[in-house]
């Protein structure tokens, strides 16, 4: 019979130790069952597992691996594994898989042990953990994302209790924690829909026109109760438009030139455009500030609303059909048909509950930085970092964004 032996190897990285050790394999004749390799600080940890076959013996085989990887001055350890044992391993590979992805300003191992705490707590079995981000200078004080990424493996008894044991933790640490099921659809998302006020931007346009209307108090008010879910949107949005009945058009152009992006937007867009995703604005917000950002960060699609201006002055109503919540989920699904891609290939990202059923219908819907009642609502949440953390939710690594900001 054939034997199965795992090979552990650890020591000083250089280059051609994959080939030297896998051609004394090749000599006879072995045959790869499992392979994986991990490098930190210049420090090799390979592990194979391989097939020994009958005719060939498993002694000569570890006898010449032993001499060649002492004489590379790496440590090596060999433990044979039964065929009842590689089995159920090979079994437990089709349970199902997810990712795990910590987003911190810096990680700390208090933040591994808790998540990873968790995971275990829950039945799943860490497969691997990856830095994504890049590793961080000594002395710099600059403020990054650091991103550690969890391959994890198992059947989850209760999804929603363990979606709710990171929504507390990554509350209690001041960081963000998503948890996906690792799919073909996550590698492969090709449409990413935005909210536009307090999501591209840092602030609600409708607030700020109230502010040059004298009367932003009342208008911020309806606003805060309408973004808690206590108002319904339509309503809300009615109400706060008849207060800007007589503004001056004029001062629109001032009111767009004076909006900040939100932290992270724009690295995340160019980064999103140079891979060919496709970008939308899907705001409640107005087409007059929205046309504004499209022209600024090339955005494809935008839908918002048309404020309704006459003989210079704003009237308080809009023209055409209100954007609201479900007209939102309505046009992801529309701008998906266009491009012929299926709702699991897009992401939305919103803070607002009239946001809560296009994030339902996204393959991946992102909370940003919202409040309490659609953060505890949407499967994703990313509160503590910028935007551009979206990149991490869908495996980006620090290479890759170097690469799209040389684009």
């Amino acid at each position: 019979m054939s034997e199965l032996v795992l090979i552990n190897v650890s020591g000083r990285d250089k280059p051609g130790l994959t080939s030297e050790i896998t051609g004394i394999m090749g000599q006879y004749d072995v045959r790869i069952l499992d392979i994986g390799q991990a490098v930190i600080h210049d420090h090799l940890t390979w592990g194979i597992l391989i097939e020994i076959p009958d005719e060939s013996k498993s002694s000569p085989v570890i006898r010449d691996l032993l001499f060649r990887l002492h004489a590379l001055d790496l440590q090596v350890r060999f433990a044979p594994i039964t065929i009842e044992e590689y089995q159920q391993w090979a079994e437990g590979r089709n349970r199902a898989c997810y990712i795990v992805t910590l987003l911190s300003r810096d990680i700390k191992a208090e933040q591994i042990a808790r998540v990873s705490a968790i995971t275990a707590r829950h039945g799943l079995n860490i497969d691997n953990i990856s830095r994504l981000s890049a590793r961080p200078s000594l002395n710099s004080s600059e403020n990054r994302i650091a991103c550690v990424e969890f391959s994890v493996r198992g059947t989850p008894s209760d999804l929603e209790q363990l979606r709710s044991d990171f929504l507390h933790i990554a509350g209690e640490m001041n960081v963000d924690i998503a948890f996906q099921e690792d799919s073909i659809f996550r590698r492969n998302r090709r449409l990413v829909v935005f909210d536009m006020d307090s999501t591209l931007i840092d602030a609600e346009v409708i607030d700020e026109l109230a502010l040059e209307a004298g009367v932003g108090a009342q208008v911020a008010e309806i606003t805060e109760r309408a973004m808690q879910g206590e108002l319904d949107f339509g309503q809300s949005f009615a109400e706060r438009l008849a207060l800007l009945k007589g503004l001056d058009e004029s001062v629109l152009e001032g009111i767009a030139a004076r909006l900040n992006l939100t932290e992270g937007a724009e690295h995340l867009i160019l980064s999103l455009k140079s891979l060919g995703y496709r970008t939308a604005i899907l705001s409640g917000g107005f087409t007059y500030f929205a046309r504004h950002l499209q022209k600024k960060l090339g955005i494809d699609y935008v839908y918002a609303n048309e404020l309704e201006i006459e003989n210079g002055k704003v009237t308080g109503k809009v023209s055409g059909q209100i954007v609201d919540g479900k007209r939102k989920a309505e046009l992801l699904q529309e701008i998906a048909e266009r491009e012929h891609i299926s709702r699991e290939q897009v992401i939305a990202v919103g803070d607002g509950a009239n946001d809560l059923p296009m994030l339902s219908q996204a393959g991946l819907g992102v909370a940003f930085r919202a409040k309490p009642l659609v953060k505890e609502s949407a499967r994703h949440s990313i509160s503590t970092l910028g935007l551009d953390a979206i990149l991490y939710l869908i495996g980006f690594r620090e290479s890759d964004s170097l690469q799209a900001r040389e684009r």
